[in-house]
């Protein structure tokens, strides 16, 4: 029996229906090859560690292995199929990388990618995941610490050390002075009583420094976590880093105190981590430098910021506390290291005195800000920001503008604007200081 005739127009439809079942089949095995998909690799390089980050559309199960001879880290990625996007990433590991020589990249077998990181030192790598948050899919994070970390107390001595001999050297010499004014006040015969001079006001003996006071500034953000990002698209931790450094720079140039910077490059810090450090260098002051947004566009203003034990004092000031303590979940923090004990126990001691002292500096600096800037709370505010948990050194979060107000992110991104900010907070750390000198450091046993 003869197969009844297929006119030309059934025929075509056969044609198409074939065509896309060839392509359903070949996407579907396509997705069953591929797994997740790379929607970008980035790296970020710093002296404190260098962090690579792989984000997929899906979580992605992950190995690793340390190899030495040379060194170098194997990481295997399973679910996934070399692509372009992962070999932009060879092309991403730059000369001035302290750690990371260069990156191989490889199909190890089907369904798993081997990346290979040639390193240029010994490092403690951890790798961890994170779920997505933000802007963020699923990322993969590979942090390599090195094995011996540097002492950032040395470094600071080191980096100091010019100035610390001149300064012994003027307390040496007010010391002769001293000696000598005391020596010949003995030797000076005493005038008779109806002899005597009025009293002639002597003009007022040298001051001494017994030591360099040391100003931990902390730029915000870093790394994967952009803080606020204005109109224009500033990115928050660009503009704070810039005036961090301009602080630096002023601090730099005084003869009795010495800066600390807790990043100088773009990376994430820990809200903790920067803690910690200002700790390890026994900071005098911890400033944390900010240009927040805000969920209206025409908030303005500068505001100063010290940790409160008792609630926020304003709905902005928790608002913006819960958006600062946020960082650690976007920058990528890995919590299987995280020192809870730690961060319980900078929560338990966080004391009286700390706050009031935070108080009266961030007074100083408010005060130096209104002269030239508005302000968006004509004092300083309170709320529990994670960052100036220290419990023993006076900590605050000045906020230098709204980068969300197109205007104040104009002014965020000028040279001059950014200057002044700097200026006026090395003002109110010398105001403060000048009323409030800092003890003599007990010596180590």
């Amino acid at each position: 029996m003869s197969k009844p005739p297929i006119n030309s127009s059934r025929r075509k439809h056969l044609k198409t229906s074939a065509k896309m079942l060839g392509f359903i089949l070949f996407f579907g095995e396509a997705e069953i090859a591929w797994g997740a998909k790379i929607l970008g690799v980035r790296i970020w390089p710093a002296e404190d560690y260098t962090r690579i980050t792989l984000e997929s559309d899906k979580a992605l199960p992950i190995s690793q292995q340390l190899l030495t001879n040379p060194d170098r880290l194997v990481v295997d990625v399973q679910g996934m199929e070399l692509n372009s996007t992962l070999k932009d990433l060879v092309a991403k590991v730059k000369p001035n990388d302290p750690y990371v020589s260069q990156i191989r990249v490889g199909q190890f077998q089907p369904g798993m990618v081997r990346l290979v990181f040639d390193l240029k030192e010994p490092v403690k790598p951890q790798l961890f995941t994170l779920d997505p948050i933000a802007e963020y899919q699923y990322r993969m994070v590979l942090d390599l610490y090195p094995a011996t970390p540097p002492d950032p107390l040395m470094e600071l001595v080191k980096s100091s050390a010019r100035k610390e001999s001149a300064l012994e050297k003027a307390n040496e010499e007010i010391d002769l002075i001293a000696q000598f004014a005391t020596k010949k006040e003995k030797e000076a015969p005493r005038a008779p009583v109806a002899q005597a001079i009025p009293d002639v006001k002597q003009p007022a003996a040298p001051a001494k420094h017994k030591r360099l006071i040391t100003i931990a500034i902390d730029a915000g953000h870093g790394g994967e976590d952009p803080g606020a990002i204005g109109a224009m698209g500033s990115k928050e931790k660009h503009v704070v880093l810039s005036i961090a450094k301009r602080l630096r720079d002023k601090i730099e140039n005084d003869p009795y105190m010495r800066p600390f910077l807790t990043r100088d490059g773009d990376y994430f810090v820990p809200l903790h981590t920067r803690v910690q450090k200002a700790r390890r260098v026994e900071a005098d002051l911890f400033i944390s430098i900010h240009a927040d947004a805000f969920i209206e566009p025409r908030a303005k203003g500068a505001s100063v910021f010290a940790l409160s034990q008792m609630g926020a004092s304003s709905t902005t000031a928790r608002w913006m506390a819960n958006k600062e303590n946020a960082s650690d979940l976007i920058g990528g923090i890995n919590i299987k290291t995280q020192d809870k004990q730690l961060a319980n126990l900078l929560l338990d001691m966080s004391t009286t005195a700390q706050i009031k002292d935070s108080l009266q500096v961030g007074t100083s600096i408010l005060k130096q800000i209104s002269g030239f800037a508005p302000l968006h709370k004509p004092k300083v505010e309170q709320a529990s920001f994670a960052v100036l948990k220290a419990p023993d050194i006076p900590s605050i979060l000045v906020e230098t503008a709204f980068i969300s107000n197109p205007q104040e992110e104009a002014r965020l991104n000028d040279d001059a604007y950014q200057d002044r900010i700097a200026e006026a907070i090395l003002r109110g750390i010398k105001d403060y200081f000048s009323k409030n000198p800092p003890v003599a450091r007990r010596a180590s046993a």
